[in-house]
């Protein structure tokens, strides 16, 4: 870590300071908190694409497709639409409706209640429904898991039936939903599909995903002169676009930020912003955890 900035308090390269400590106290410390969250934080609390939660879910489909792990699997052309729902739901069931809350979520939601945050996360799980947060401080920018859209994109409009997928879950065989339980587009009949963005077509945008881009981008434009704490968690570079690369620029244009990046994996970081970046490796989970617990008692 490079020395602390003149505008932060917080002696963050004290040994006697844990990272659940350092990360208390600037949050605390900061006037605005800007979070970003990637796929670490929900492998972190334990909703994982691979291992045992995986193999128990899909063992048929790994049989066949030899797939290594079940993000990659959720983005294969499956040969027809009754195999691809068959999949979809049982996928749509594990990371969205039938999804716990996640642990290291409701910690991080006890550290944030009393400040002025928002949330940006490329995650289209259910974490933080589940974990009962004010859903206008979270911009999920990449889609949930939870809802279709019409495969041609004929219009910007999303659909959710919780009662379909459980149906398709429960009446599928030899890996095919039943074909009159896939669902079609009503405007244009084309098959719908879950909402997520692809780097060939993007992703439907509907007016609650407007909604909530424009809270987000009012959050960043009212506290872009104030201390900001932007605080990136679990994110890799498969979108960098999304929450890195904005978070290095926004902390480069405000001499006042510090960036702040949890993450057991190094990543570049840009040389402009170095002096003002803290760097947090150790387990996610864990240190979310000492964290609340330090904080509900006060430390």
């Amino acid at each position: 870590m490079q020395q602390r900035n003149e505008f932060w308090q917080t002696p963050v390269h004290e040994s006697s300071l844990s990272q659940a400590d350092v990360l208390n106290r600037l949050i605390d410390e900061a006037e605005a908190v800007v979070v970003g969250i990637g796929a670490g934080m929900s492998a972190a609390t334990g909703f994982t694409y691979v291992g045992k939660r995986f193999t128990d879910a899909f063992p048929d489909f790994i049989e066949k497709y030899r797939f290594f792990d079940m993000l990659q699997a959720s983005l294969f052309e499956f040969e027809d639409w009754q195999e691809y729902w068959a999949f979809q739901s049982r996928f749509s069931l594990l990371n969205y409706f039938d999804q716990p809350a996640g642990l290291a979520y409701v910690d991080m939601k006890e550290m944030l209640k009393d400040k002025n945050y928002h949330v940006i996360t490329t995650n289209a799980d259910n974490a933080f429904y589940a974990a009962e947060y004010d859903m206008d401080k979270v911009f999920r920018i990449q889609g949930e898991y939870g809802l279709w859209q019409c495969t041609e994109h004929c219009h910007q409009q999303t659909y959710q039936n919780e009662d379909l997928i459980r149906e398709m879950v429960e009446k599928q065989s030899d890996m095919k939903v039943p074909a009159d339980l896939v669902p079609y587009c009503p405007e244009c009949g084309a098959p719908l599909e879950v909402n997520k963005r692809t780097e060939e077509k993007g992703m439907v945008e509907d007016g609650h995903f407007h909604e909530q881009k424009e809270r987000y981008e009012q959050f960043l434009d009212e506290n872009k002169d104030k201390k900001v704490l932007y605080l990136e968690i679990g994110v890799g570079h498969t979108t960098p676009q999304f929450i890195k690369h904005p978070f290095w620029k926004m902390t480069e244009e405000n001499e006042q930020a510090l960036f702040v990046t949890m993450n057991q994996k190094q990543y570049f970081i840009p040389h402009a912003i170095r002096p003002r970046t803290v760097q947090l490796d150790e387990d996610i989970a864990e240190v979310f955890h000492e964290a609340a617990k330090s904080n509900a008692h006060g430390g």
